[in-house]
């Protein structure tokens, strides 16, 4: 590297599982859901060292093939990027609904703990300096009080947030001292192979046929 090239900064990108799905599915129906997550992160990012992204997720519940397309998914991912990408896991809670015409219960299934794994990773990273710049990918509110403990940790950094496709919050763009919208042309260049191989398993995943 040239004495007088800045080092390049380093990168971790957060992404907010279940709020990027719902505002792909928004903005665009089922095309995008095959997208890689890291190189998304080095589309929106691309002179950055990306170090790591951490995509928080839940295990899905109900339809035994859409429990399989969830894993399919995230197998495909972490095939593809072993070393880059980590997922953490919250859970889905049932909370019991009751029609008040009449007066049937069910259980309706609520997405916890991935806003929270979301807090503690980024400061928890913060404190340790693990990078210099924190993406997020989220229209999540509730990540503000993470993100000023965070900047409070680690005067230097540098953190901006990602708006999936039809998320936004002014409380997020207000906070930071950068934010966009994730665009198409962005999520376009940003899928996954319709068809790629496991070159150590061999297993070969493909784009579910909805998703297109």
């Amino acid at each position: 590297m040239n004495e007088d090239t800045e080092p390049r900064k380093r990168l971790i990108v957060y992404v907010d599982g279940f709020n990027l799905y719902n505002g792909l599915r928004d903005g665009y129906k089922k095309r995008f859901l095959w997208l890689d997550l890291v190189k998304l992160a080095r589309e929106l990012r691309p002179d950055s060292d990306l170090v790591r992204v951490k995509y928080f997720t839940s295990p899905v519940v109900g339809k035994a093939e859409t429990v399989t397309r969830q894993k399919h998914y995230q197998y495909a991912l972490t095939t593809m990027h072993r070393n880059k990408l980590q997922i953490v896991h919250g859970r889905h809670e049932p909370r019991e609904v009751q029609c008040l015409g009449c007066g049937s219960a069910w259980d309706h299934y609520e997405e916890k703990e991935t806003d929270v794994n979301i807090a503690v990773n980024l400061v928890q990273d913060a404190f340790k300096k693990a990078a210099d710049d924190f993406l997020i990918i989220s229209g999540d509110t509730d990540l503000a009080p993470a993100i000023k403990m965070a900047r409070s940790a680690h005067d230097s950094m540098f953190v901006a947030a990602a708006f999936p496709p039809e998320r936004f919050s002014k409380m997020l763009k207000d906070l930071m001292p950068a934010s966009f919208t994730i665009n198409e042309n962005k999520i376009r260049a940003a899928q996954l192979p319709d068809t790629f191989t496991d070159g150590l398993t061999q297993k070969e995943y493909k784009r579910p046929p909805g998703w297109k």
